[in-house]
C-alpha cells in the first residue's frame, strides 16, 4: 500500500525546496535533489539519512521508500544518463517541447532554495564541528599547565 498524505502534510512537503510537486500519493522531487541524493549515497551516506538531511519527516513513509527510491534513480541513470532524472516521474516540467518559461522559473526558484537550503545546512555543520574543536583545544590546553 502506498504512503498517502493530508492536506498538511502535503502543503508541508511542497514548502520543502527539493520536492518539485507532490499530490496526496506522489512525491516528484527536483533534479538537484536527485542528483545530489545519488552523490550522497556514492559517499556512503544512507538513503534514509539523506532525506533526514533535506528536511523531510521520514517517518511517514514505509522503511524501504528511500532505498528502493534511489535504487530507481541509478537504474535511470545507468540507462539514460544524469539527464534520465529530467524525465517522467519527477519531470521537471521546463524540459520539453511544451515547457512555459514559467516552469523553468519554477525550477530555477526551487533550486535556488534547495541550495540556499543545504548552505544553511552546512553552515550550521561547520558552527558545530569549530564549536566541538574549540572544546577539544582548550581541554588540551589545560592539560600542558
Amino acid at each position: 500500500m502506498r504512503t498517502t498524505f493530508s492536506e498538511e502534510e502535503i502543503a508541508r512537503l511542497r514548502q520543502n525546496p527539493c520536492v518539485f510537486s507532490c499530490t496526496d500519493n506522489s512525491v516528484n522531487y527536483t533534479y538537484e535533489f536527485k542528483k545530489r541524493a545519488l552523490e550522497l549515497h556514492k559517499e556512503g551516506v544512507t538513503a534514509k539519512e539523506i532525506w533526514k538531511r533535506s528536511g523531510f519527516e521520514v517517518s511517514k513513509w514505509k522503511p524501504y521508500y528511500f532505498r528502493l527510491t534511489l535504487r530507481d534513480w541509478k537504474k535511470i541513470v545507468k540507462k539514460h544518463g544524469m539527464e534520465g532524472l529530467l524525465k517522467p516521474g519527477g519531470v521537471q516540467y521546463d524540459k520539453g517541447p511544451d515547457s512555459t518559461p514559467k516552469d523553468k522559473i519554477k525550477r530555477l526558484e526551487l533550486q535556488v532554495k534547495y541550495l540556499e537550503a543545504e548552505n544553511d545546512f552546512l553552515a550550521k555543520l561547520r558552527a558545530k564541528r569549530a564549536e566541538s574543536n574549540s572544546g577539544l583545544a582548550k581541554n588540551t590546553e589545560s592539560l600542558k599547565n
